[in-house]
């Protein structure tokens, strides 16, 4: 039975390889090797692949002579990777074998931990080279179990010092759902936990990743810690083409341990999952795997003498046609740990009193078994893998970071687990984008600001028009006492000027925001700037406003009489309008006062091309009610807006030289109203660019008061410095009013408007002297000649019945002039041209008796001047404060006949010039 539960014969591998035969006298210290011998593992036999390093090893022990009197003597068994098999093989060497030190190999999971597990039973020590499965670290389960290569979890404190070195704190986890995997990502959790690093989502799947992968996406997961094999990373990348998750922003960290050039041999179920291998290869372009380190890179001599270097090419030498096995050098040095392990529990028993020999163990000695235990405890040597130290039974083993590059796999770094350092191999290590990828949407609040190219040109501009308000009030106040000046109501342009400044300086306030002055500046800044525009604009537009009223007034006067609008009215308008604005804008303080709030809008990508999200920030000044109270503001503005560009529209064609710039105020309004409604309106819809906000709204302040102050005061400029009495040497101002009428299509041009302040009068007391003068001596002509007429009996009758309707006739004249001269030209000529009109309307029978009378016989020209005087002396009566010029008759007695009565004429007659 012992050839069929013993395949290969104690020593045999030895032996058969041409190691040098120990001497008869030295005994053997066996030691019990489980490994599969006749199956596959991962696409090549494990325990094939190793045997030459083994071989090598003992080799070189057995030359040292380092166990000497002894030699070591492995022994082989085949586990085939199946648990009943392996258990079988394990008790068949326990129960029909030597007494075996201590047990080397292990390579599947399954049968690893059911052996290991029961060794405390047998007091055995076991040491695996290729059992990377994370069950195997706990120690209270397997006291006895050792490894020289890391394990799965061994990666975990590798990867977290790769996400301290760039700087990830946010990193997700996709899981392939199996065992193996899922403990990986578990311990990684514990390791990551204490390290403020923080795992925004974990997901796991089982056949199809891409849910997973969107979710991860969805989750704004840009460093992504993958645990799965090398089938599933064919799907996983695929789905990450398909999801966009490559490239500069995103970093696949996933197992090194796939088999070289995992990608061609996975490609074909790649198509058949609609990835084409170019897209594959685009996803994988740039991610790391992390594995342990086969071989040292450094070359130093190990324990055995030899450099990690020098030692590979040996076993290429030796392995000839035999498959190679990434886990060789990790066999190599478990020999010589093996070795050594034994070495310082044999001088520990010759350091005893006890003189028990090695060679003495059995399975029930627990002393001897401790001492193994301990003496594995405390390896610690350069082996062809790094050091080779124990931590609790784990290996602290070298790692290693590979690159995809360009199709293939290259180192970058490695991380030593006893120093705990990590070494980045220089300009190896190649990233997408100009820099590492950012853990997550690095999202920067940006603050729109105002440019402070725009802002510096806007306040030259700015500047520019308040050095010229400030020429126009020099020049406004130094010619007060001028005729032009005072003509257009000084004190009413001061107010303008004065609101002018005031709307020029909002618009400094109006561009300072968060990059020029602190938020709680900037809160202040709400509401003076509020209170400046809102009085400076008041001001201004309510001087304009007040003048174009006036003329207005004057214009639209239907009674024709003599009416005197003195700027202290004015003045009360603009007072009001003020006083109403004061009210609002003190309630608005005082109940929901304007504060700082902060607007954020949509992500932008960063114009520069950096790995950023630009959240843009824009100031606001706001409060609780703010449509409310913007509502009674613009109600209020609108509707004094609208009336004023009302009364600018009527008075349009209205030229008043008493009011020499009437016409200019009407066209100030007019252009206002309509500059603030466009401004405001375009203001608004540019809210979110304040740049654009704020040029349009300087814009507007600087147009409206630029042109209102030009249009009332640079004509007066003009005019004084060519021709200072131009304002006043026409005594008489026309104005042509169109009227329309429903029981008429005719217009008429009316005449003389007199728009006359107190200050004006004392220029016009002299002609009212002369005048008056001139009157009185008319009157006593009259009386003269009243008297002579009386006298004449005959003629008194005929005058009593025709006079009045002569006069009416005579009033229906259009025009009068104030020469006394013109009116008697005018009322001569007429009745030179209608003599036989006027008198045959009263007597026919006297007219076809005498059709050829003479006209200028005696008794005719004594007529005429029995109703030219009368009428004459009525008609200046209003210039000397008389008779009301709607007076028709100073001769018509309240007892006259309806006939003889006076008809109201088609319109009125106003004497001006005073």
């Amino acid at each position: 039975l012992l050839p069929l539960l013993l395949p290969l014969a104690p020593g045999a591998w030895g032996w058969a390889r041409g190691a040098p035969r120990p001497p008869p006298s030295s005994p053997p210290l066996s030691i019990m090797g489980l490994m599969p011998l006749t199956k596959e593992v991962a696409k090549g036999s494990i325990g094939r692949g190793v045997l030459p390093a083994v071989e090598l090893a003992i080799e070189q022990i057995r030359n040292e002579s380092l166990l000497r009197p002894y030699f070591l003597d492995l022994r082989l068994y085949d586990t085939e990777c199946d648990n009943a098999k392996g258990l079988k093989a394990f008790y068949d060497a326990i129960k029909y074998g030597p007494n075996h030190l201590m047990v080397f190999g292990g390579v599947c999971p399954s049968v690893t931990s059911i052996i290991a597990e029961s060794l405390q039973g047998w007091n055995l020590v076991q040491l695996s080279f290729a059992a990377t499965t994370p069950v195997l670290a706990d120690k209270k389960k397997y006291p006895y179990f050792f490894r020289t290569v890391p394990s799965d979890n061994a990666v975990n404190p590798a990867i977290l010092k790769l996400l301290k070195h760039y700087q990830w704190k946010r990193v997700g986890t996709l899981t392939q759902d199996v065992q193996r995997f899922s403990e990986v990502r578990n311990d990684l959790t514990g390791v990551l936990y204490g390290e403020d690093i923080e795992i925004s989502d974990t997901e796991s799947f089982s056949n199809d990743p891409c849910t997973s992968v969107k979710k991860l996406k969805g989750n704004d997961v840009r460093i992504i810690l993958g645990q799965f094999d090398q089938n599933m990373a064919a799907k996983v990348f695929c789905c990450a083409y398909e999801e966009n998750m490559y490239g500069s922003k995103y970093q696949w960290i996933i197992p090194g341990w796939y088999e070289p050039s995992w990608w061609e041999q996975v490609h074909t179920e790649a198509n058949s999952s609609r990835c084409l291998r170019k897209n594959l290869l685009a996803a994988m372009e740039g991610y790391i795997g992390v594995d342990f380190e086969p071989l040292s890179s450094k070359q130093i001599k190990t324990i055995s003498g030899k450099t990690p270097q020098q030692y590979e090419r040996e076993y290429n030498n030796k392995r000839s046609g035999v498959g190679p096995s990434k886990f060789h050098g990790y066999a190599y040095d478990g020999i010589w740990v093996i070795a050594k392990t034994l070495q310082r529990a044999m001088e520990t028993l010759h350091a005893s009193s006890r003189h028990q020999r090695i060679q003495d163990f059995n399975y029930t000695d627990h002393t001897l078994g401790r001492i193994i235990l301990n003496a594995m405890n405390e390896t610690n040597f350069f082996g062809v893998t790094g050091q080779v130290v124990f931590r609790n039974g784990e290996r602290m083993g070298t790692i290693k970071f590979t690159q995809f590059q360009d199709s293939r796999e290259v180192k970058v770094g490695e991380y030593n687990a006893v120093a705990d350092t990590l070494e980045i191999i220089n300009d190896t290590i190649r990233f997408q984008g100009s820099e590492p990828p950012k853990d997550k949407t690095i999202i920067l609040e940006q603050l729109r600001k105002i440019s402070l190219p725009l802002y510096s040109i806007l306040s030259a501009l700015t500047i520019l028009g308040m050095i010229m308000a400030s020429a126009f009030l020099f020049f406004n106040i130094k010619n007060r006492n001028q005729k032009l000046i005072k003509m257009s109501s000084p004190y009413m342009n001061n107010l303008i000027i004065l609101g002018g400044m005031l709307s020029y300086a909002s618009i400094f306030l109006f561009g300072l925001d968060g990059s020029f002055v602190s938020e709680k500046t900037f809160e202040t800044l709400c509401t003076v700037r509020t209170w400046i525009l809102t009085v400076g604009y008041t001001t201004a537009f309510g001087a304009m406003f007040a003048k174009t009223w006036r003329v207005h007034a004057i214009f639209k006067n239907v009674k024709m009489k003599k009416k005197i609008i003195k700027d202290q009215k004015l003045l009360v308008i603009v007072g009001g309008m003020l006083l109403i604005d004061l009210c609002i804008l003190i309630c608005w303080q005082a109940v929901d006062p304007l504060r700082r709030t902060v607007e954020k809008y949509s992500m932008e990508p960063d114009p520069a091309g950096r790995d950023i999200s630009i959240r843009p920030l824009l100031e606001h000044c706001e409060n609780t009610h703010m449509t409310i109270w913007l509502g009674i503001v613009y109600a209020y503005k609108g509707l004094l807006m609208l009336f004023g560009c009302f009364l600018a529209w009527e008075t349009r064609n209205v030229s008043i030289p008493a009011l020499n710039d009437s016409k200019y105020i009407g066209m100030s309004v007019y252009n206002v109203g309509i500059m603030c409604i466009i401004g405001a309106a375009v203001s608004f819809l540019t809210r979110d660019q304040p740049n654009v906000q704020f040029c349009i709204v300087a814009l507007v302040i600087i147009f409206c008061s630029t042109i209102t102050l030009c249009l009332v005061f640079v004509p007066k400029l003009i005019t004084l410095r060519t021709n200072p009495d131009a304002a006043t040497q026409n005594r008489r101002f026309q104005f042509t009013q169109n009227q329309k009428k429903e029981d008429s299509k005719t217009s008429t041009s009316v005449t003389s408007v007199n728009q006359a302040s107190t200050s004006r009068l004392e220029g016009l007391q002299s002609e009212n002297h002369r005048l008056r003068m001139k009157i009185t001596e008319l009157d006593k002509d009259l009386e003269e000649v009243t008297m002579q007429l009386q006298d004449t009996p005959e003629k008194t009758t005929y005058i009593k019945q025709n006079h009045y309707q002569e006069l009416n006739d005579i009033l229906n004249l259009g025009n009068f002039t104030e020469s006394t001269d013109g009116g008697k030209a005018i009322l001569k000529n007429h009745l030179d041209q209608n003599p036989q009109l006027q008198w045959n309307t009263t007597e026919p029978s006297r007219t076809c008796k005498d059709p050829i009378e003479d006209i200028n016989s005696p008794e005719h020209i004594q007529r005429r001047l029995s109703l030219q005087l009368p009428i004459l002396h009525h008609a200046y009566l209003p210039s000397i404060g008389g008779v009301d010029a709607s007076c028709v008759s100073p001769c018509v007695s309240p007892t006259a006949s309806p006939r003889h009565r006076h008809v109201p004429p088609s319109f009125r007659v106003m004497v001006s010039g005073l």
